[in-house]
């Protein structure tokens, strides 16, 4: 297997995190005989600081070159006055946009060893595991018209979406349930929003090519609190932009951390991967950032981009042992008499490098 993978750090700790990623996709080359070509461009703020634009057309060529995309973090608060338009989330979402992704698959989990980094009763979460499927280039991120008037003291977004951008995304979502438990939940506010009306009678109308998937639909603000007291109960969960993007960071309280949660971005010309935690400034640069998500990202690569499950599942195994081991990073421990072996982030990258090869040898 040969795959081009594009490496674009970002901010914050995403190049520590990264870096990990990449050394932990090498070994797995190394075992196995596949060829792995590594390029690195810049995003985000840093592109900002050196091109003067968060997004260089260096960078994109780059990607739309490649066959997938590792993507670090974004943002920096020294670029919080700039205008949305010029931040270096303006990267991100063009580059979303230009590689035409739509589907966003944020898994969330409950890994055993975890579960006394949630803030739940372990009884609620344990054997959890939520794949999330989040619409990602429609609704307010993307609609228009959107303006911020300063004269007027207005702002206004638009969500807005069409029949088949609904309609290829619950195809995924409808895909991957028949590859597990085989239930699937529309998250809308049809109750609300004429979008959401749309939303879930194109869902309706997809089901009835699954006939084998059972289907519920829950409003997003009912589903918000369910999967605090009751997440083992969902399986695929199928929601638009904005509600995908503030349930999925929640459902970080179930895995104990958002340093554990990978995601992928499918469907378009090139898939994108990247961790969904954030740049975490306050943080970059001390050796302390948990770099398990951007190393399970890199297995959702091996996975979706390379057709290597083998692989990916050896890596996401050694992530689990490693964590079985008693080794963390300061995201996943409390207290002082926890009686962990507390690892820098390369120290964590290491670990799961060893294990990983003892798995594939």
């Amino acid at each position: 297997m040969k795959l081009k993978i594009l490496v674009t750090a970002g901010d914050g700790i995403g190049p520590e995190v990264t870096g990990e990623a990449v050394a932990v996709l090498k070994e797995v080359a190394a075992l196995k005989g596949h060829t792995l070509e590594f390029d690195y461009k810049r995003i985000g703020g840093i592109a900002i600081t050196t091109d003067g634009t968060p997004l260089p057309q260096e960078t994109l060529d780059a990607a739309l070159a490649s066959d997938a995309v590792l993507l670090g973090a974004v943002g920096g608060n020294e670029f919080n006055s700039l205008p949305p338009n010029k931040r270096p989330e303006a990267g991100l979402l063009a580059i979303r946009a230009a590689l035409g992704g739509f589907a966003n698959l944020r898994p969330a989990f409950a890994f055993k060893e975890l579960t006394v980094n949630s803030p739940l009763k372990p009884e609620v979460i344990d054997g959890a595991d939520i794949l999330f499927v989040r619409e990602l280039l429609g609704g307010l991120y993307f609609g228009a018209p959107r303006a911020w008037d300063k004269e007027k003291d207005e702002a206004y977004n638009t969500m807005r979406y069409t029949r088949d951008e609904v309609a290829r995304v619950a195809r995924i979502a409808f895909k991957l349930a028949q590859g597990r438990r085989k239930k699937l939940c529309s998250v809308d506010k049809a109750n609300v929003l004429e979008t959401s009306q749309l939303w879930r009678a194109v869902v309706n109308e997809v089901a009835a090519e699954f006939p084998d998937v059972a289907v519920e639909h829950q409003y997003v603000d009912a589903m918000a609190m369910h999967l605090m007291n009751r997440p083992r109960d969902f399986d695929v969960v199928l929601t638009e932009n904005l509600f995908g993007d503030i349930l999925s960071d929640e459902s970080g309280v179930i895995t104990g951390s958002l340093g554990m949660l990978p995601s992928a971005t499918i469907g378009g010309k090139v898939n994108l991967y990247e961790p969904i935690h954030g740049s975490a400034p306050d943080i970059a640069g001390k050796g302390i950032a948990n770099p398990c998500g951007a190393i399970l990202t890199g297995a959702l690569i091996l996975r979706h981009s390379g057709g290597l499950e083998a692989e990916a599942s050896a890596i996401e195994t050694a992530v689990r042992k490693m964590l079985e081991q008693g080794y963390r990073t300061p995201d996943l421990v409390r207290g002082k008499d926890h009686g962990y072996t507390v690892l820098s982030t390369t120290e964590v990258g290491a670990k799961v490098r060893e294990m990983v090869k003892e798995l594939l040898a």
